[in-house]
């Protein structure tokens, strides 16, 4: 037993010396001290960082299939009135949404930016008592209302009770509503009354839509929209002039719910209107992204790089209709953030790094400054130094 004890004793890799050996001295205390105090503030330093999460960020293929695409909007038009301007989507599946409205809100806003009124995307209530029936007559006591669609029925017994009716019944037929004075509906509802009460307004319009997950693209333009032959045309005659303002500010632009530490790149975007008409793109690549984080819940969202131009109308040869249109595609690379603590195996490592790394160091120095002191004293007491 003494002889494994003895083996055992050989093995000590840290041999101790005599308390009668030992030499302190003043400098040694001081770098003592100093060095305590560097390894306490280092290790305060580990824990906190220890404390804070890390985020692991990975590439995968999006595997995902169908699903749906929210956007959200909040975008500005200084000089353009809330009447005239209106909202369309469209993707490559040949799916349409025209003039759209639900979840929609617009504010009108004067010169200087205030805002004038809030409301729901509509054109308003009837302001006549009576309006006209589709046979020609005015609408009697206790009777159905039937209005005309004025030539755009598509039976016998279709009535058309609003101006939006008859603008999406001439929709359907492919036709553009060039004088609303004319239609009893907008007359009553006071349409074209609204485009010259709020001429030199601007427009705030904010909400959300829902589109396929697909390429597409969505536009404000200053009109309503109609489709026809596959294009598609702006209802814009006889209600403003032939110059439109199209500068804008987009105050939030993103696809889907917000992820912590993301900001997306076209929010506080303003852009001013160099020439008298035109068309403002944005390229618009869609990346999706998974954001889960220390607590595990998971936000599904998108990302997304954009570029933009300007199309002057005047160098246009097709005329595009004046608008601010935003193309989108869907990259097929997901990116997949992950908060994450780093390990406590880690995190030993590191403290263990730290008062090693720190000890060593002042032993080193303290033999520098030891025997520097004492070859320095030699050299004094044997003359060589005055």
């Amino acid at each position: 037993m003494d002889r494994m004890f003895n083996k055992l004793r050989n093995l000590d890799a840290y041999p101790k010396v005599n308390e009668d050996f030992y030499s302190r001295s003043l400098s040694g205390g001081v770098i003592t001290l100093a060095s305590s105090f560097f390894i306490g503030l280092l290790v305060i330093s580990e824990f906190s960082l220890y404390l804070h999460t890390v985020t692991d960020t990975q590439l995968v293929v999006d595997t995902s299939r169908g699903g749906k695409l929210r956007i959200n909007f909040d975008v500005t038009f200084p000089s353009v009135p809330c009447t005239l301007l209106s909202l369309d989507a469209m993707d490559i599946s040949g799916e349409q949404h025209l003039d759209i409205r639900h979840d929609i809100m617009k504010k009108r806003i004067d010169s200087h930016g205030n805002v004038i009124e809030v409301r729901q995307d509509g054109i308003g209530a009837p302001k006549i008592e009576k309006p006209l029936q589709k046979d020609g007559r005015r609408l009697e006591h206790n009777e159905a209302y039937c209005g005309s669609c004025f030539g755009a029925e598509t039976s016998d017994d279709h009535c058309c009770n609003s101006c939006e009716e008859v603008r999406e019944a001439y929709r359907k037929k492919g036709w553009g509503m060039t004088d609303p004075d004319l239609i009893d509906q907008c007359k009553r509802e006071g349409f074209v009354q609204k485009v010259k009460e709020e001429e030199g307004e601007g427009c705030n319009i904010h909400g959300s839509l829902e589109v396929n997950k697909v390429a597409g693209n969505f536009h404000f333009a200053t009109g309503k929209s109609i489709h026809h032959s596959s294009i598609n045309l702006l209802d814009l005659l006889a209600l403003q002039t032939e110059s439109y303002n199209i500068s804008h500010k987009i105050n939030k632009l993103a696809f889907g719910d917000a992820i912590p530490g993301i900001v997306n790149p076209l929010d506080g975007v303003q852009w001013e209107q160099p020439s008298s008409n035109g068309v403002y793109q944005y390229f618009i690549k869609v990346v999706p992204t998974i954001y889960t984080d220390i607590r595990g819940h998971t936000i599904q969202s998108n990302q997304f790089s954009v570029t933009e131009h300007f199309k002057n109308s005047d160098m246009d040869h097709y005329r595009s209709p004046p608008g601010v249109f935003f193309f989108y595609d869907l990259s097929p690379i997901k990116v997949t953030y992950t908060e994450e603590h780093a390990a406590f195996l880690h995190f030993l490592t590191h403290i263990c790094a730290i008062i090693g790394g720190v000890f060593t160091v002042a032993g080193i120095v303290d033999s520098f400054v030891y025997h520097g002191k004492k070859a320095l004293k030699k050299k004094v007491e044997l003359g060589k130094l005055r």
